[in-house]
């Protein structure tokens, strides 16, 4: 049990992001494709854990003196850091060797994924701003290697709200970093003594207004429009809006935001709001709902 919390498969929920691609070019209903989205989740999954093994093998030391992390499984001398660096030797590999399998765009784009990771472990995390940017990054690569592995073009759409959306949880992460050590955070992390509340919440509220208006932009956009095949995925956009306020709300009220993935698998309200999103996107787009919302309309 405690190697497998040492893989942190909680974390595997960003991995979702490799289906955007999948979704939304209509491709659901392939099985090919599905089964090929599925395949690049995996081979995601197990090379994040490898990733998480070395990084936590890594800062072993560090991680022994904070409040939260001490619990892992390497920190807390439950997984003997030997063994898992063997356990990334194993994982890391298979998970390229399914992305390679599939097709070289998407294995080069985990090879990009691991390389990048890598070096945020090592150097990158410690570059003030360079740090939140790697990791919205890091969502990019999966939702880019999505669409390599189905073979299928990536919207200028999805690369920009993806972005937005990934570094607004991930200056959300490091205000919940900041504001829960208090003022021994920079001993914990070194560059939280770059960042101070206010600065984060001003890019938290740039960020997440950006989300929404690219979101917003992207509902209206003629050739998304056209291509999709419905004018409805306007009546998305206030589900958009409210899952942004209820992220900030547990931000700032209940001073979560630490981990993305937690507060997607804990969090009642944050569940029925991705629910229900994902049902509507597919109703409107699969069924080519025409709800007369948008003046130009798709194009016959």
């Amino acid at each position: 049990m405690h190697h497998l919390r040492a893989l942190r498969p909680h974390q595997w929920v960003k991995n979702g992001f490799v289906f955007a691609a999948l979704v939304f070019s209509r491709n659901l209903t392939r099985v090919d494709a599905v089964v090929d989205s599925l395949l690049v989740f995996a081979a995601f999954s197990l090379l994040a854990s490898s990733i998480y093994l070395v990084n936590d093998c890594a800062d072993v030391e560090r991680d022994r003196h904070h409040p939260e992390k001490r619990n892992r499984p390497i920190a807390s001398g439950k997984v003997k850091v030997p063994t898992a660096l063997s356990m990334a030797a194993v994982l890391g590999p298979a998970g390229l060797a399914i992305a390679y399998g599939l097709n070289v765009p998407t294995g080069v784009a985990l090879s990009v994924y691991a390389v990048l990771n890598l070096s945020y472990s090592f150097r990158l995390k410690h570059v003030v701003l360079l740090d939140v940017f790697i990791i919205a990054i890091g969502f990019l690569i999966r939702v880019t290697a999505g669409a390599l592995a189905i073979e299928v073009p990536i919207s200028p759409w999805l690369v920009i709200c993806t972005f937005f959306i990934a570094l607004f949880l991930a200056f959300c992460k490091r205000r919940h970093e900041l504001i829960s050590l208090g003022d021994d955070a920079s001993q914990h992390r070194g560059i939280l003594a770059e960042y101070s509340t206010p600065f984060i919440d001003k890019m938290i509220s740039a960020l997440a207004s950006m989300t929404v208006m690219s979101y917003a932009l992207y509902t209206i956009d003629a050739n998304v429009v056209r291509k999709l095949g419905t004018d409805g995925l306007l009546v998305t956009v206030p589900l958009v809006l409210f899952g942004v306020f209820r992220y900030l709300y547990l931000v700032h009220r209940h001073q979560l935001g630490g981990s993305p993935t937690q507060v997607v698998l804990t969090d009642r309200g944050v569940q029925v709001i991705v629910g229900l999103y994902l049902v509507l996107v597919v109703v409107l787009i699969y069924y080519k709902v025409q709800l007369g919302l948008i003046a130009h309309g798709p194009v016959p």
